[in-house]
């Protein structure tokens, strides 16, 4: 028994054997069959160009510019965690000095110009692209569908997911042969009309004793996609292309100071590559005054301000007019906009020396540190006096002492104002070519002449007050702004604004085409796109009425429309009884 059945199992395995050469050997079976000895399958090279059109193919997908459109995105973010030197130039100032290790690799990166960048650039244009190859053949297509007819009637429309059926018996009187067929193609003419005025393209399809109409809607569904892809080329165009003949550039003017806008006028200054020394429109501008209401000292706001106005005197084309400038009302200015972007206190300071010559009187813009205007400036005297002179100041619009001896300020507005002042001497560096902001004072290779760690007290001063420079080198001169006779101090210092110039043609293209591309979006979020069909079938003694409905993609409204089809159609067919001829 055992030996049968080894033999058997050798006679299998040469069967199987004989199976393997046959089949390796058959002319009919290529030798990279799965079953087969030609080893791995063997695929065509694509060449050169095959792997060109493959990568074009790949970026031209919609499922490419939907990733690109979200690394754009993510790629922005920086720009609002980091102050950009295009719109805030005072920011990177100053977080390269707080961060001085870290600054220059952050730079490298472009994270300061990040719309400027060229990696922000090769998304950009990798956007554009993909956006112009996925959008152009769709627009072919589509031009094509909306010149094609309507499809056939299917021979078999119960086999469609939303479909009805309804028998209607021929009118009484009526005779079974011909008159059946004239009522079945009545109730598609009144069909074919129906559908018309729902806004469907209809076909009439008849043969035999069966009459239908194919109708279809909702190409405004893939109109408005294409409406908002192209929108949002349009909005890649503008902003690269407007870019280029914008311009933004920043000023701080103390009151009774005039704004030329000349570009040796701005403070800085960042244009786009096309913009030249001449587009700058020839106007003037004269900051007035300055208006900011704080609440009441000891109200439950207390210091909170509000309702800020810079109130300017323009000149242009020759004629004067009176303007203010506030928070999110800008100026518009021969094209430009004028934005209000901060405020402070502009001490009025004049230093003499021993002779009593004045060798500095300026209106010098202290920046605020808190919501109290406590300001911090810097005042530097580079000549006339034996060595350079440089001064930290404080600036206290209402002075109140804290329990440690150093002063604040407990509300914005001038209520008893004080200026404290740390004298240095020696040299500012500013002889050496390289720039220095104004707002920075580098102490390291100053002497510290009074405040701590010295034998002599910080310089504190009331508007009016003059006090001596230590070692008799001088006097310096807390200006009273106030005019004469002025019992308060509301007036005794003046106030600055910075403002924003900003110009960019575009950005009226920029809104056209984004409200573009929101109606494009919401016609495709909220038009369908479904096929209807009415087919009317005459028999002996009734006409057998056929409906079904087709969405392409989620339409969960479907069902409904077709119970409203066929309520539409029964309530028309009673109405318009009539008999009709029979068709020829």
């Amino acid at each position: 028994m055992s030996s049968s059945r080894s033999d058997f199992s050798a006679h299998s395995q040469n069967k199987n054997k004989d199976a393997v050469n046959n089949d390796a050997s058959d002319p009919l079976r290529p030798s990279d069959h799965i079953d087969g000895d030609g080893g791995s399958i063997n695929q065509p090279k694509l060449g050169f160009v095959g792997w060109l059109r493959w990568g074009w193919r790949q970026l031209t997908s919609m499922r490419t510019a939907i990733i690109l459109l979200l690394v754009l995105a993510i790629a922005a973010i920086p720009g609002s965690i980091f102050p950009q030197r295009m719109a805030d130039p005072n920011g990177v100032t100053q977080w390269q000095t707080d961060n001085p290790d870290l600054f220059p690799v952050l730079d490298a990166m472009s994270l300061f110009d990040v719309y400027l960048s060229p990696w922000f650039s090769a998304i950009y244009l990798l956007l554009f692209i993909s956006l112009v190859g996925c959008v152009i053949p769709r627009i072919k297509h589509h031009l094509k569908a909306l010149r094609s007819r309507p499809p056939r009637t299917p021979a078999r429309l119960q086999r469609l997911e939303d479909y009805r059926e309804v028998t209607r018996p021929i009118p009484a009187g009526q005779s079974t042969g011909s008159d059946s067929e004239a009522e079945a193609s009545r109730s598609v003419d009144v069909a074919q009309k129906q559908l018309r005025a729902l806004g469907y393209r209809v076909e009439r399809y008849d043969k035999g004793r069966s009459f239908s109409v194919s109708a279809e809607r909702g190409y405004w569904r893939e109109t408005g996609n294409l409406v908002f892809h192209l929108a949002l080329v349009g909005v890649l165009i503008t902003v690269g292309v407007g870019g280029s003949f914008a311009y933004t550039g920043q000023r701080v003017i103390v009151e009774g100071q005039t704004f030329v806008n000349t570009l040796l006028d701005y403070e800085s200054m960042n244009r786009g590559r096309f913009v030249s020394d001449d587009a700058l429109q020839p106007y003037a501008m004269t900051l007035d005054s300055f208006d900011v209401t704080y609440q009441e000292y000891g109200s439950a706001a207390s210091g909170q301000a509000g309702n800020f106005s810079a109130n300017v005197t323009v000149r242009e084309d020759g004629e004067s007019r009176e303007e203010s400038v506030r928070v999110n009302h800008p100026l518009g200015l021969a094209g430009d906009n004028v934005y209000l972007l901060g405020n402070g206190y502009a001490p009025t300071i004049t230093v003499r020396n021993a002779d009593g010559d004045v060798v500095y009187s300026n209106s010098v813009p202290f920046l605020p540190q808190d919501n109290n205007m406590t300001s911090l400036g810097v005042i530097k005297v580079t000549d006339g006096m034996p060595q350079q002179l440089g001064i930290a100041a404080f600036f206290y619009p209402s002075a109140a002492r804290l329990d440690t001896g150093a002063f604040t300020s407990a509300h914005g507005d001038l209520l008893s104002p004080l200026l404290t002042l740390d004298v240095y001497e020696g040299d500012l560096g500013i002889n050496e070519g390289t720039p220095r902001s104004v707002y920075v004072l580098d102490t390291g290779e100053l002497t510290k002449l009074t405040g701590r760690t010295t034998d002599v007290d910080s310089i504190e001063l009331l508007p009016g007050e003059t006090a001596d420079l230590p070692g008799g080198r001088g006097t310096i001169t807390f200006e009273d702004e106030a005019p004469a006779g002025a019992t308060t101090y509301e007036d005794s210092v003046k106030r600055f604004v910075s403002l924003q110039i900003h110009h960019d043609a575009s950005a009226v293209w920029v809104l056209v085409f984004a409200l573009l591309a929101l109606a494009g979006l919401m016609i495709a979020l909220f038009v369908p796109r479904r096929r209807m069909w009415v087919k009317a079938t005459a028999n002996d003694d009734e006409v057998q009425l056929e409906y079904a409905g087709l969405a392409r993609g989620e339409d969960p409204t479907l069902a409904a429309a077709v119970d409203d089809l066929v309520a539409g159609h029964t309530r028309l067919l009673d109405t318009d009884s009539t008999p009709q001829n029979p068709r020829k």
